[in-house]
């Protein structure tokens, strides 16, 4: 179906470098340099494309939210909303296993990073869970598959990315993207009672041997407001920051840069948490975290310059086209092919690989772009606890101290809930244009 051309051989290219464990970043930097020695370009070039991919106003969000992110944890925002989530939940069928999505997906609307969410907030919530006798495996595979919706749910670093590489307003993209994380958080609360069933028939000791509740020498009503009392700092960052960007007082980007001077707000002035020190080591760790991300953006810049200039875009998505007359069928196809890339790589490459082919094709059957980068995340966040090499599990294992294995088997039922998840995101498009329409 195609030829075998300059740009194809790159594709091959990188990924036998990723197969040999290069970076995916250099990986996708010699392929493309190798592409342009082949094309004939010289290497003068190299350095205006680089610099053009990644001046971009937009991309400024990444590192700040990244930074926002990590000072949040720092802070101790995380503590508290578990703590206040506890209280309020704890009491419920599902306990900490209610606590836990809920976590999860709050504290993806602050991080928009799925492993730097399990390394976030995986240890106290799997603690947790365990401690209220849900199996640790079970436990660490919620928070894989709670911390991955990190990408779809608002502020996403993911849908940031998509809108600049598709041009479409990533504000309307953060208020598309609410009610289907929410979907996908909610089917995620159906594999809980699968599992309180099982245990029930095989109480373990620890049942008996349950944390304290936060604030439990007061009666319920008091427990609950002195826990909110104590977390409403951390419960209002995503009020703060998706109310700003919706009622237009600022743009995503900007959003980014108040999220860090409200979390440094919040840690030096109201929870004292953070020190000079605390915030250096913040300050490294996401610098180092953004280098990453901004390196694969660098060089994933170049290599879409390759796949435009050799025409692999037309040649690939004219094939895609040509595969069936059906709008379903290619749709699956592209699904599979997001999910199986999200297993090996991150979002980041697979979008500056993906979408210069996958975008001619969606405009050709004039989908909506809108729809079709929500459905995009969460293709990909299925990827990362996708069995057997999904990041988030590697990134659970560590943090739980279980094999992989272990973890990779807790995870199915709730890769099943999310491919269902999905499923519904693709019948009924209109989940992402509700609020879009109802807002205007």
């Amino acid at each position: 179906m195609f030829d075998f051309d300059t740009g194809t051989r790159m594709l091959i290219l990188f990924g036998i470098l990723l197969v040999i464990r290069v970076p995916v970043a250099f990986s996708l930097g010699l392929s493309s340099l190798f592409a342009m020695w082949q094309m004939g370009f010289g290497l003068d070039l190299v350095g205006d494309l680089l610099a053009s991919g990644i001046t971009k106003f937009s991309l400024l969000a990444i590192p700040f939210f990244i930074l926002a992110g990590i000072l949040m944890g720092t802070a101790g925002m995380a503590d508290r909303m578990i703590r206040f989530f506890r209280v309020l939940m704890g009491s419920l069928p599902g306990g900490m296993g209610l606590v836990g999505v809920v976590v999860s997906l709050f504290w993806g609307a602050v991080s928009g990073s799925g492993p730097a969410s399990v390394a976030a907030i995986g240890p106290m919530v799997i603690r947790g869970m365990e401690e209220d006798g849900y199996p640790k495996a079970f436990a660490a595979a919620m928070v894989c598959t709670g911390a991955a919706l990190s990408i779809v749910i608002p502020p996403s670093i993911g849908l940031v990315i998509y809108g600049v590489i598709a041009e479409v307003s990533i504000g309307d993209l953060f208020i598309a993207a609410i009610l289907p994380g929410v979907v996908m958080g909610a089917l995620m609360l159906a594999a809980l009672p699968f599992v309180r069933v099982q245990r029930a028939a095989n109480k373990s000791s620890k049942l008996a041997e349950l944390a304290p509740m936060p604030y439990g020498e007061f009666a319920f009503p008091k427990r609950v407001w002195l826990s909110f009392r104590d977390a409403i700092w951390g419960l209002m960052t995503p009020v703060v920051i998706l109310g700003g960007i919706y009622t237009g007082i600022f743009t995503p980007t900007e959003a980014a840069v108040v999220a860090v001077v409200y979390a440094l707000f919040v840690g030096f002035f109201v929870y004292r948490s953070l020190t000079i020190s605390t915030l250096f080591d913040a300050l490294t760790d996401a610098a180092a975290s953004s280098a990453v991300v901004m390196l694969v953006v660098t060089f994933a810049s170049l290599f879409g310059w390759v796949v435009t200039v050799d025409d692999v875009v037309g040649r690939y998505s004219e094939g895609l086209l040509a595969l069936s007359d059906s709008q379903w069928t290619i749709m699956l196809v592209m699904a599979v092919i997001l999910l199986i890339a999200g297993m090996f790589m991150d979002a980041v490459t697979i979008m500056f690989i993906s979408l210069p082919i996958f975008l001619p094709v969606v405009r050709a059957l004039e989908w909506d772009p809108v729809w079709f980068g929500v459905f995009l995340m969460i293709n990909l966040a299925i990827g990362l606890f996708t069995p057997p090499v999904g990041i988030n599990l590697f990134v659970a294992a560590n943090v739980a101290k279980l094999s992989l294995e272990k973890i990779a088997v807790a995870a199915v039922p709730f890769l099943i809930t999310s491919t269902l998840g999905l499923a519904i995101i693709a019948l009924w498009p209109e989940l992402t244009t509700y609020l879009l329409v109802w807002m205007k």
